[in-house]
């Protein structure tokens, strides 16, 4: 009896990890990737370290998924984050845990989580054809029965795994093939946009400020619908972490976890706001009496020198200025409306949001092929027979932190054994 034949599309960690299981469970697997080979978009992952997973387990992990956190549940299951782990180090590469829960090699190094992948594709019998981009589904009678390349041959298959990736990172590959495939063949395309990305803000603070990382704050997102009356609107979502202040804005882990809801307000014509507590340790009665214990302690001092105790350097003016203190100020003359004006600022440093940076600069993809058309136990397509996706194609998208390479990868499994049984 002859092999089923598998194609799978792409060659990301989703696309190797269905490649490598749908040889291993004994089909003739085919991986079509488009650029010059395997992972490129897997290298650069986590700045070059890859944080492959999360050590929290899935009822915890499912929290921190936005879209699609109910549909991946059960592939999480069948491969967990234990099961990645044993995996990557039963292939050479151990991993280890560190803040925040994040799984990343021993070595730190995303190329060797690249070649332990291709080489166990490889081992597993896969055919792997790089530049290799695939312009087409062919389908017959409802059911899906090869696929078409840009040099215009044609590959016959008995299913197909799409794992074309999202629409960020064009240069690595990912620019939003696998939405043009799935849609030309009827899916649903949940509208796409950019997931953990950087923010624009309005004023030229942000400048003034670049390259400063500050560590232990909590920033708040404040949203005004469009048609509110003015205001600062209701608070929508926090974080508390790191954030770090570029030439057009912030960036930063915390700020990249509150991006999502921040672009999905922004399209929708809200305004949005971040306030940022600088002192979220101390509620404002510990703050006040902190800044009084500082003025007593060098009454003659300086505001500007006496806020050093309380700011770095570079943020110092940017308090003077919106707080309106004046710098050669002597402390003891600091009136209480200026302390409580200072306090306040400490507490709630606002920036107003103007936009996002282009899906181009964006982690992850919001959006996607429509989980609904989408068996969850299999990544079997409902609408055509023999398709499957799998990865960041998917209307699936989580916070950072490990939680959407376990996704790519976990789908990826479900997809390879389930397109090579039928």
């Amino acid at each position: 009896m002859p092999k089923r034949q598998v194609i799978i599309i792409g060659g990301g960690p989703a696309g190797l990890m269905a490649a490598g299981q749908s040889a291993g469970t004994g089909a003739e697997t085919l991986l079509l990737e488009k650029m010059d080979r395997a992972g490129v978009k897997l290298r650069i992952t986590g700045h070059g370290r890859c944080n492959l997973t999360n050590a929290d387990s899935v009822r915890e992990a499912i929290k921190y998924f936005p879209s699609g956190g109910h549909f991946v549940r059960p592939a999480l299951y069948s491969l967990s984050n234990e099961a990645l782990r044993t995996f990557f180090a039963e292939r050479g590469v151990p991993t280890e845990v560190q803040r925040g829960g994040r799984v990343f090699p021993v070595s730190e190094d995303a190329r060797d989580v690249v070649a332990a992948l291709t080489r166990w594709v490889d081992e597993q019998g896969v055919t792997l054809r790089v530049q290799s981009a695939v312009t087409g589904l062919v389908l017959e009678a409802g059911r899906v029965t090869g696929v078409r390349v840009a040099d215009g041959r044609v590959y016959g298959a008995d299913a197909v795994v799409v794992a074309t990736g999202g629409a960020s990172y064009p240069a690595t590959g990912s620019s939003g093939d696998g939405y043009r495939l799935a849609k030309s063949v009827g899916h649903t395309i949940v509208p796409v946009r950019p997931a953990l990305v950087p923010l624009e803000t309005a004023g030229d603070a942000a400048r003034r400020l670049e390259g400063l990382s500050l560590r232990n704050v909590n920033v708040s997102v404040w949203i005004a619908r469009a048609g509110e009356r003015s205001g600062s609107g209701s608070k929508e979502a926090d974080a508390f972490g790191e954030m770090l202040f570029t030439g057009f804005g912030v960036s930063g882990p915390i700020i990249l976890t509150l991006s999502r809801q921040v672009v999905d307000a922004l399209r929708m014509g809200s305004r949005v706001t971040l306030s940022i507590d600088l002192k979220p340790a101390l509620d404002h009665p510990t703050l006040d009496a902190r800044i009084l214990r500082d003025i007593d302690a060098s009454p003659k001092r300086h505001a500007r020198n006496m806020l050093a105790e309380l700011l770095p350097s570079s943020l110092i003016p940017v308090c003077l200025e919106q707080t309106r203190l004046a710098p050669h100020q002597p402390a003891h003359r600091i009136t209480a409306e200026e302390r409580q004006r200072l306090r306040i600022w400490l507490k709630d440093f606002r920036l107003r949001v103007t936009d996002h940076r282009p899906l181009q600069d964006a982690i992850v993809t919001a959006g996607g092929v429509d989980t609904a058309e989408v068996d969850p136990h299999t990544m079997a397509s409902r609408v055509v027979e023999g398709l499957h996706f799998a990865g960041e194609v998917l209307d699936v998208d989580a916070e950072t932190g490990g939680y959407n390479l376990q996704a790519a990868f976990s789908t990826g499994w479900v997809a390879g054994r389930s397109a090579a049984r039928g």
